[in-house]
């Protein structure tokens, strides 16, 4: 078992935080992973994206050409990372955010209004953390217990009080 992963949006929606929970997550169920991180000069509100591999093998590459799941947080995201999705791929968006649709019938797409939802649940900035809910629930590799303990990882522990935020925005997006 390969899985490609692309998740992308801008600087500042949390993308390379949620491919970092998401690749401690692959490695505390015992899988080989790589994070690889990209994201323009300008930081917050320039393009974000990474690269998560989870293996059942040793890793050839971290570079993901082809994503087998994609995970869109913005416009020029889908529009750039859509048509590379590979066949009999998926793909999770930001509904909120993109109004954009893709054609293609060899994959599945999953939209969820992360931003809104983020919102109305008082989870402001935590959309990414609701699209890694659904991401996890459609494509079923990790664990609850496994994006739990890549949180504790990712979150310093002088801010162990978002852990519980964290994992309500991630409950929405398993919900949802």
């Amino acid at each position: 078992m390969v899985k490609n992963i692309i998740f992308a949006g801008f600087g500042g929606q949390g993308v390379l935080f949620a491919g970092k929970v998401t690749a401690y997550a692959g490695l505390s169920q015992g899988y080989e992973v790589s994070w690889l991180p990209s994201y323009g000069p300008e930081m917050r509100g320039g393009t974000a994206n990474c690269s998560v591999v989870i293996a059942d093998r040793p890793i050839g590459s971290p570079l993901v050409i082809n994503p087998d799941v994609l995970i869109a947080m913005n416009k020029p995201s889908f529009e750039k990372f859509a048509p590379l999705v590979a066949s009999g791929g998926i793909i999770i968006y930001d509904s909120s955010l993109i109004d954009s649709k893709c054609d293609r019938d060899d994959i599945e797409i999953y939209d969820i209004n992360a931003t809104e939802l983020s919102q109305s649940e008082n989870l402001k900035g935590l959309s990414n953390m609701i699209l890694l809910g659904k991401a996890m629930k459609v494509v079923g590799i990790l664990k609850d217990k496994s994006i739990e303990e890549g949180l504790v990882k990712s979150v310093p522990p002088r801010k162990s009080e978002l852990l519980k935020h964290n994992m309500r925005a991630i409950e929405l997006g398993k919900n949802n």
